[in-house]
């Protein structure tokens, strides 16, 4: 059951409700209230744009009462002068302090991460957290024994044959290339039978990446876990990632690096601009 309805004191049959539902399942006319069939209840996303726009708070929905929401209040959102120069400073982070992130900041980030979007608002993504550097710790020395066990088996193919440099220089040197000394990571996956599971798993890690930036968190997309695990298949139960999944992850931490300035890449974009 959707749960939804309308107070009739303070609704006042402006129709915002009706008009922005993605759905069009919100039914409204003349002075009476907005209403959703049962029939349609099934096609309803969720999204909850009906309790969003009511100007009043007159719609509730799924048991969310705008009683205990906070309106949005455009002045305490970032300026676009803010948020331009928070791309702008956007670096990747290989230097990590040796230390744990606050359970309560990763608590945090995790619950604010519930508000990426994803197709068609199914929101079937899984957060996957190694919160403790220990635990990564584990995992990296399992996983850079089962790489070197299968270059030494002569089974790594020919494409990723770039894999054999990383293995000897962590053995031998201690160099890590692939966990690059971070405590924690982020592995987010989405069932393939969703419309766009892939999708949906990167917006989500670009979400969490500006997320924790703010915080003062420093994160790099670990594209190295992607080929490793696509390599090796049977490390991915390691991770806690399904078969039938789509999936990426991140890692993050203190940073240990700070820059000084912006690089300049204000000429890099390739821009087309259609015309018919």
């Amino acid at each position: 059951m959707l749960q939804f309805s309308v107070d009739q004191q303070t609704c006042t049959r402006c129709g915002l409700c009706a008009t922005d539902c993605p759905q069009s399942i919100i039914q409204q006319s003349g002075d009476d209230l907005p209403r959703i069939a049962p029939e349609q209840e099934d096609s309803c996303v969720r999204c909850q744009h009906c309790l969003a726009v009511c100007p009043t708070g007159a719609v509730s929905i799924l048991g969310k009462s705008p009683k205990d929401i906070p309106s949005q209040r455009v002045k305490d959102l970032p300026s676009y002068e803010q948020m331009d120069l928070f791309v702008r400073c956007r670096r990747s982070i290989r230097q990590y302090k040796d230390q744990n992130v606050s359970p309560e900041v990763i608590r945090r980030l995790l619950a604010t991460l519930a508000y990426s979007p994803t197709g068609r608002n199914e929101s079937s993504l899984t957060f996957t957290v190694i919160d403790d550097k220990a635990v990564l710790a584990v995992l990296r020395e399992k996983t850079m024994k089962r790489l070197s066990a299968f270059i030494q088996a002569g089974l790594l193919p020919e494409r990723v044959d770039f894999l054999k440099g990383i293995a000897a220089p962590y053995f031998e040197q201690g160099k890590d290339f692939v966990f690059r000394g971070a405590p924690h990571a982020l592995i987010v996956t989405a069932p393939l039978s969703v419309i766009c599971p892939q999708e949906d798993v990167m917006i989500a890690l670009s979400y969490f990446e500006f997320l924790a930036r703010s915080g003062g968190l420093g994160t790099v997309w670990w594209g190295f876990l992607k080929i490793l695990l696509e390599t090796i298949p049977d490390l991915k139960p390691l991770y806690g990632i399904p078969s039938d999944h789509a999936y990426y992850a991140m890692l993050f931490g203190h940073p240990a690096v700070r820059y000084a300035r912006l690089v300049q890449r204000d000429d890099a974009a390739k821009i087309r601009v259609l015309s018919v």
